[in-house]
């Protein structure tokens, strides 16, 4: 399964790299592909240095105003021409989407994911993970767009919260049908 994972390019505190890290763990022992922003610092640091270090694949998708942070080492690394590019790339080249922890960029990244498939333009599980409490703001945000009908599918239909690592692995898996 191909994973494209949105996340922080910021060198973060162990209540957030120490999840990416169990969940890179996890892709990788289960011979998933990461698909992510190519960086090599911060979380997106984390999580490559996770997938590869357990036999996993890696899928940079870049831009060109960061391509000199892009990581050197993956198995495959897209230069984009700008943001938009890179996203359209992020989505298409994905099985399923999580979103970790992250700021205006990551939370641009995951509504526009949330928007398209609210659209029906993907069908793509999609889980927001939840490290230390980082989206139970937004969580309970989105249950009150659901519960005021702002949202014309359920919202348990359109993403998935999972606190931990294994949680988002196991719901990934039960929605990909892979056992």
């Amino acid at each position: 399964m191909h994973i494209s994972v949105f996340c922080s390019a910021a060198d973060l505190d162990d209540r957030y790299t120490a999840p990416a890290r169990e969940f890179a763990e996890l892709i990788g022992k289960g011979g998933h592909t990461l698909v992510w922003g190519g960086s090599e610092s911060g979380l997106m640091k984390v999580m490559a240095d996770g997938v590869q270090a357990h036999g996993g694949r890696l899928v940079g998708i870049s831009v060109e105003f960061l391509a000199a942070k892009a990581r050197k080492n993956a198995d495959e690394m897209v230069i984009t021409k700008d943001l938009a590019e890179r996203k359209a790339q992020l989505l298409a080249r994905a099985d399923a989407i999580v979103i970790m922890v992250g700021g205006t960029g990551t939370l641009d990244e995951a509504t526009e994911i949330l928007e398209l498939k609210k659209h029906g333009m993907h069908t793509k599980p999609v889980v927001l993970l939840n490290a230390a409490g980082f989206y139970d703001g937004l969580k309970q945000q989105f249950q009150r767009m659901d519960a005021e009908g702002f949202l014309p599918l359920p919202l348990a239909d359109l993403v998935f919260f999972a606190e931990d690592g294994v949680g988002a692995m196991a719901y990934l898996e039960e929605s990909a049908g892979i056992q």
